[in-house]
């Protein structure tokens, strides 16, 4: 309690207890704010001595503080709310009161926040639109017009390409043919097979690598024997057919060609070597039969005669009769006793021997 000086009287009080307002002292006074507006503070500390002391502030409504605590807590709802859900909500009237008071404290009102989206954009039904018609450039049009064009020129160069590849490829078995008119004669010449008709040179023909042996003309045909074991056949125009002869290639070679071809007539042509006797059709090479040598012996073809229709071709043997040594052959296989052969024809025709045995007379 402060200690007045003598003579003094002490300031009024109120009824809560505070010491009341002197009249005259409102001058010495700066305004304060307050909530519902501007107030008259304490005086200075120098003015206590001179002038009655201030009375207690007054109060704030107790209105205004509820609607400062509602405004705070409309705030913090609104700030932890998702942005699709929050809306704008009204001021309260005291805390639009305060944000229009002229000389009261600066209080800005929430900006409102934009209305939330479409949380289902696919139920809205599209507005029908009409779209341009489609103009293609002149280029695309051009492309489509021209397509069919270069598909069939890439078709025709390829066909073409694969005659080409057909003309340059490898011809068979090492083939060179110089093709030319049928020849009655024909012989080897060096490692080429050559056709005569008289003195004049009909057609060539030679295989890479290879050498002729024998050469054997038959009916405008060339039939040759190769180094490689090879048989063809000729005819000036084209190739007729290869066989090849099995386990032959180095006796042929050390031996030559002597005796291995033999025709045998009726479009039949046996080619004999040590191991066996095989006979082919001339028309198209195919194999009739084959004769193979007994054990312990081997043929001899430069030691073969022909006498009449059957051609006789030696077997030396190691031992053995003579009789044994010898073996008769024609063009439906060996001539022997009750022997069934099947016949050399083309496919389509009769059988040309159907019984080859002499049919004995009956006994008288």
């Amino acid at each position: 309690m402060p200690v007045l000086p003598h003579g003094t009287t002490p300031p009024p009080t109120t009824a809560d207890g505070f010491p009341g307002e002197a009249p005259g002292t409102d001058a010495h006074r700066a305004p304060v704010a307050t909530v519902d507006g501007p107030r008259t503070p304490a005086p200075a500390l120098g003015g206590l001595l001179e002038a009655p002391p201030a009375t207690a502030c007054p109060r704030a409504p107790a209105d205004g503080i509820r609607s400062q605590a509602a405004v705070v807590a409309t705030l913090r709802s609104q700030a932890s709310a998702p942005d699709t859900l929050r809306s704008p909500a009204p001021a309260p009237d005291s805390l639009r009161s305060l944000a229009s008071a002229p000389d009261g404290p600066r209080m800005f009102a929430p900006s409102p926040s934009p209305p939330p989206a479409d949380l289902h954009p696919a139920s809205r039904s599209p507005l029908p639109s009409r779209r341009p018609p489609i103009r293609h450039p002149l280029p695309v049009a051009l492309a489509r017009h021209l397509l069919p064009l270069a598909l069939v020129l890439v078709l025709l160069l390829a066909g073409a390409l694969l005659c080409v590849v057909q003309q340059v490829r490898p011809a068979p078995y090492g083939d060179h043919l110089t093709p030319g008119p049928a020849a009655h004669s024909a012989r080897a010449r060096g490692a080429v097979v050559e056709a005569y008709d008289g003195r004049t040179l009909r057609w060539r023909y030679a295989r890479v690598g290879r050498r002729p042996l024998s050469v054997l003309p038959a009916r405008g045909h060339a039939i040759a024997v190769w180094d490689d074991g090879l048989v063809t056949d000729t005819d000036g125009r084209s190739v007729r057919w290869h066989r090849a002869l099995p386990a032959a290639t180095g006796w042929l070679r050390r031996q030559g060609g002597t005796g291995v071809l033999r025709p045998l007539g009726r479009g039949i042509l046996a080619v004999v070597t040590p191991a066996r006797i095989a006979a082919y059709r001339t028309a198209d090479g195919d194999l009739r039969w084959v004769l193979p040598a007994r054990a312990g012996c081997a043929f001899r073809p430069e030691r073969a005669v022909r006498h009449g229709p059957a051609l006789l071709v030696a077997q030396p043997c190691a031992d053995g009769a003579w009789t044994a040594q010898l073996i008769a052959v024609d063009d439906l296989g060996r001539i022997a006793p009750h022997r069934a052969p099947l016949g050399n024809g083309l496919p389509g025709t009769r059988p040309e021997h159907p019984r080859t045995e002499k049919a004995l007379a009956p006994p008288r």
